[in-house]
């Protein structure tokens, strides 16, 4: 089959895909656009379109990293807007399995918006989720720069300990959250988040 016919469904499949899953706002959808476009003609210039297709062998099926931003960004960031709709848009791209595009329309959202603290944690998360889970030096820079942005918010620490966590730097995640801790009020309602957090790493020590 023609390479274009297969590129044009795919695209399709995932625009549809995402407007059935979470309904973009406008903005939301142009970068989705944005970011298929780019993906074209990328083909274009580097692949074969106009070749038929021929059968591959079989995938790596490696399953992909668990994406915990996803399951905890609604206790610790805003839920409704463009930035939350942005997120929800790379989010489902990790889910599907196209980090790299849930990267992409990151970066396109923060050239528009390049002071969101929401959108900077949020690549972070991608450029990780893209590297397998590893929290990467370009994933860091985008952490610290959320931190950077908003001194007084835990969100960027949180978030870069959990996927600290989740790639398996223990050291570095506790760093982080007992950094988060010794700056923390007394009263902050996300205190007992972060130290149910640490107890876990000490239990996962524990079973070594």
């Amino acid at each position: 089959m023609n390479g274009w016919i297969i590129l044009a469904a795919l695209a399709l499949l995932l625009v549809g895909g995402l407007w059935i899953a979470i309904r973009p706002a406008r903005t939301v959808g142009e970068l989705i656009a944005a970011a298929l476009l780019v993906a074209l003609a990328g083909y274009a210039w580097q692949g074969s379109p106009l070749l038929p297709g021929r059968p591959t062998g079989p995938r790596d099926n490696r399953a992909a990293p668990p994406n915990l931003f996803a399951e905890e960004r609604g206790r610790w960031l805003e839920q409704v807007g463009v930035d939350a709709q942005a997120l929800d848009a790379s989010d489902g791209l990790i889910r599907s399995g196209d980090p790299a595009y849930a990267v992409g329309i990151l970066r396109a959202a923060i050239e528009h918006r390049p002071k969101s603290v929401m959108l900077w944690i949020g690549l972070g998360n991608a450029i990780s989720q893209y590297a397998d889970g590893m929290v990467t030096p370009p994933a860091r820079y985008a952490f610290q720069h959320a931190s950077q942005l908003a001194p007084d918010s835990p969100a960027p620490a949180y978030f870069l300990g959990l996927a600290l966590a989740q790639s398996g730097d223990l050291d570095g995640a506790e760093q982080s959250w007992r950094g988060l801790l010794s700056r923390a009020p007394a009263a902050a309602p996300w205190r007992s988040d972060v130290e149910q957090k640490l107890a876990a790493i000490e239990r996962a020590r524990n079973l070594r």
